[in-house]
């Protein structure tokens, strides 16, 4: 499984960016899909996510700015976000989960995560 992230750049306090992140390969029934990050220093941390039924949790940092959403027919997940903050400078990542079947027909649940994409909110 790949995963294809895009979006991310500069922006200035209060300005807006949309990450996008594409999943592609052997994908069989994709459950959670949603994004985290990274400030420096600091661990990584989740973001948003979004589940197969469409229901989402968010980070509380972000409730009321950021907005998780997927597209099913494109296994793709979105992260629209409003009103940036310095405080929202960091790398993000976007991580999608999967079942797979295994040799005895067990689903198994398995995480994917994309490559960084960095967020720079400037003051």
């Amino acid at each position: 499984v790949q995963l294809q992230a895009s979006g991310g750049g500069l922006v200035q306090a209060g300005g807006s960016l949309r990450l996008s992140c594409a999943a592609s390969g052997s994908i069989f029934s994709i459950s959670d899909m949603g994004y985290y990050r990274q400030a420096p220093g600091k661990e990584r941390e989740l973001v948003a996510t979004i589940n197969s039924g469409g229901n989402t949790n968010y980070a509380d940092s972000v409730k009321g700015r950021f907005t998780v959403s997927r597209d099913n027919a494109k296994n793709t997940v979105y992260l629209q976000m409003n009103s940036l903050q310095p405080e929202d400078t960091a790398v993000y990542f976007c991580r999608v989960q999967d079942y797979y079947y295994n040799s005895g027909g067990a689903p198994v649940l398995r995480g994917h995560w994309g490559q960084e994409t960095l967020v720079t909110v400037s003051s």
